[in-house]
């Protein structure tokens, strides 16, 4: 095909009904395969095929293993799986993660560029954090076309926003303009002749997304290695920098973005301190337990003592629910070390 035959889309938060605005719009003639990923929950049945087949006039299909690509359909990733693009197939894999997602946008992006080149097209729309900016690097790098949903207009402006300030994008556009330039570019000719090596980098990521055996029993790395563990497994996380945009992956494919990497930081930093919550409580519940029964048997002395311990606990406790329950959770890992030196402390 003589233009840009390859359409890659991603989407999170609000990504539906942008979707659908979008499909709406696109002629039934399109010659171009679109492939889209959307952050759904692994063991949720997708509902997002029939969604945009009603919506729009182009056949929509769940993608799955080696399916052949055929210009004119809509490709949508399966719950739990990554998809990924090949020479005139597709692959559905359950890969590691990337982002805290499968199926994430960066991995479709990725293998798109890898393969197709200046012939792919990035769409990055509404969603939180920042999946799908290393990707739509990837495709611009390659040749490709990129363009970004408005963040102004966006339900959630944080991909379109991250995207924008890392990528030099062709085209910012509202969500119903996204549609006619599509249908323009994949009518224009792509100049072929200009040639766009895959960094190594690039194209062994793309077989790590897809579970190459050679390549996770290579140990091999990409990037260099860092002082953070991967929040998955525990692993070394190492540092892979597209330019001035800063990621981490580590050995068995977990792939994280700056943003992607803090939150779920965050989220571990929040259950271990839930988990110091609990141990503070019980703690403080054999205090009272202990003082009450030294008071029992007439020992005032380890009675008071126990007393005193039960009510350092408890002021620690209610410290650490206020902190919970209200503080800004971003901030959390800072709060958990100041608990942490305060417990060794005392």
């Amino acid at each position: 095909m003589p233009g840009h035959s390859i359409i890659v889309i991603g989407a999170s938060a609000g990504g539906v009904e942008a979707l659908t605005t979008l499909v709406r719009d696109l002629p039934l003639d399109l010659p171009a395969s679109i492939f889209v990923v959307l952050h759904i929950p692994a063991q949720s049945p997708s509902l997002l095929a029939a969604i945009l087949m009603q919506a729009g006039r182009l056949p929509v299909v769940q993608a799955s293993d080696g399916l052949v690509i055929q210009p004119g359909y809509i490709y949508v990733a399966q719950p739990d799986h990554h998809l990924l693009i090949e020479e005139g197939q597709m692959r559905s894999v359950r890969g590691p993660k990337e982002n805290r997602h499968r199926p994430a946008v960066d991995p479709l992006f990725r293998t798109a560029a890898v393969v197709y080149g200046p012939k792919v097209i990035g769409v990055i729309l509404t969603g939180a954090l920042d999946d799908g900016t290393a990707g739509l690097l990837a495709v611009k790098k390659q040749g490709g076309i990129a363009i970004v949903q408005d963040p102004a207009e966006a339900f959630y402006p944080g991909m379109p926003s991250s995207a924008l300030e890392s990528v030099k994008v062709d085209y910012k556009l509202r969500l119903t303009e996204i549609a006619p330039m599509l249908v323009r570019l994949v009518n224009e000719p792509v100049d072929t002749s200009l040639n766009y090596p895959v960094p190594e980098e690039m194209q062994k990521e793309a077989r790590i997304v897809a579970m190459n055996a050679k390549e996770l029993d290579a140990n091999e790395h990409v990037g260099t290695p860092s002082a953070y563990s991967c929040p998955e497994c525990r692993g070394v996380l190492w540092e892979l920098h597209d330019d001035e945009l800063l990621r981490f992956r580590c050995r068995v494919g977990h792939a994280f973005s700056v943003e992607s990497v803090q939150a779920e930081q965050n989220e571990a930093v929040e259950a271990a301190l839930w988990a110091a919550l609990k141990a503070l409580e019980g703690k403080s519940s054999l205090s009272r337990r202990l003082a009450r029964q030294y008071r029992a048997v007439g020992n005032p002395t380890l009675a008071q003592r126990f007393e005193a311990r039960a009510q350092e606990t408890e002021q620690k406790a209610h410290t650490l629910q206020n902190v919970l329950l209200t503080v800004d959770h971003s901030v959390l890992p800072h709060i958990a070390l100041t608990v942490e030196q305060d417990d060794q402390a005392s």
